[in-house]
């Protein structure tokens, strides 16, 4: 699941003000996409500007203007939000697998064409069929990752590496730091006692719960965003995090500091991919813009901008991103790990019920408060 998240939510294209208006001209076609922050390549460091782009190749291919309004939001919650309360509209989302799973099935999301969208042909067979979208109806793939356990080589033995156990390992109290937020902190319990992280078994959900709340004297701090200054310079030497954001960290390391990478046994597995919302206002250029994005060159650049793993053979097989990567970041982002779709199917978070959130919502406070 997704991801990165941020406290700020940018805006690429239009004032604000703009941004969610419809067409302003009859000459002129406008696209409103609503994307996580940092999730795109924008122009910065001599990247790709991914919008400016399809707005240059929109009106040299077919010879009208078009805008694209690109906004951001920081988690699928505050997507869904505001989506679901009707008061705007976007063409274009990339929600992750269990908030795509949760809109199909509230009728939040229009069928693709994809007579519209040619290069979903360069989708990987491993990617289609999952559990969120099982008859490829919704979705069109757009990263991928797997969490895994970051920690500083200059400050852990290497011997207790390898395992969820790491981040229970008292040898290292007050250097651990754990997730921000209840899904992925009971994820970490979960995977390491080995319960499915999808069950409705309140006894299991409480035994994570007392694992969380052993663990909780080893912690430094639960974080999100904090995570990336924290490891970077040295407040913390173990964490668990998504594998694109520990490149990030890498680059950022302070000299004193030698980040290092490992999955465990057991972990959770993510998909963010395109849809179109059914508020809509423009199904076909939505289309057009999804199948852009899966062309070479905006695919590459957003693949090496946002540091996942993409699911595009023109990206994963291209000799120029392989070199770009280099060997260590493609060894972690494309692991040897067996069937994706297995492991992911068994593995990935599943939207839970109501019932079921309010408990892990209450367990979780109730190891907050410990």
């Amino acid at each position: 699941m997704k991801k990165k998240f941020l406290v700020f939510c940018t805006v690429l294209s239009l004032a604000a003000g703009l941004l969610l208006t419809g067409c302003g001209s009859s000459n002129k076609q406008v696209l409103n996409v609503y994307n996580w922050g940092e999730y795109i390549s924008d122009g910065s460091e001599g990247s790709l500007d991914t919008i400016r782009a399809f707005e240059e190749w929109y009106e040299e291919t077919y010879g009208t203007p078009v805008t694209v309004n690109y906004t951001t939001y920081p988690s699928n919650e505050d997507m869904y939000n505001k989506i679901s309360s009707g008061a705007v509209s976007y063409d274009v989302i990339i929600p992750s697998d269990y908030m795509i799973a949760r809109m199909a099935d509230e009728g939040m999301l229009l069928p693709l064409n994809f007579d519209n969208i040619p290069n979903y042909q360069y989708i990987d067979d491993s990617f289609r069929g999952l559990y969120y979208d099982p008859e490829n109806k919704y979705t069109v793939p757009y990263t991928y990752g797997i969490v895994g356990v970051i920690y500083d080589a200059n400050v852990v033995d290497e011997a207790d590496v390898g395992s969820w156990d790491l981040m229970w390992n008292e040898k290292y109290a007050g250097s651990i730091l754990q997730y921000n937020n209840s899904r992925d902190a009971f994820g970490t319990a979960m995977y390491k006692l080995g319960i499915d992280v999808n069950t409705t078994d309140k006894a299991q959900w409480q035994r994570a719960a007392d694992e969380l709340i052993a663990q909780r004297p080893l912690v430094k701090s639960f974080v999100m965003d904090e995570i990336y200054n924290m490891m970077e310079v040295g407040e913390a030497a173990i964490s668990s995090y998504y594998a694109g954001d520990y490149f990030t960290m890498q680059e950022a390391q302070a000299d004193h500091i030698d980040l290092k990478f490992y999955y465990p046994e057991r972990t959770n597995f993510f998909v963010d991919a395109m849809c179109i919302p059914t508020c809509a206002k423009n199904q076909e250029l939505a289309e057009i813009f999804i199948n852009y994005m899966l062309s070479s060159e905006p695919a590459i650049a957003n693949a090496e901008y946002i540091n996942y793993a993409c699911p595009n053979s023109l990206v994963y097989e291209d000799a120029g991103y392989i070199e770009d990567m280099g060997e260590e970041a493609m060894e972690i982002l494309y692991p040897d790990l067996g069937d994706f779709s297995q492991l992911y199917n068994q593995y990935a978070y599943r939207s839970m019920d109501p019932e079921m959130l309010d408990y892990l919502n209450t367990l979780w406070e109730t190891v907050k408060i410990n």
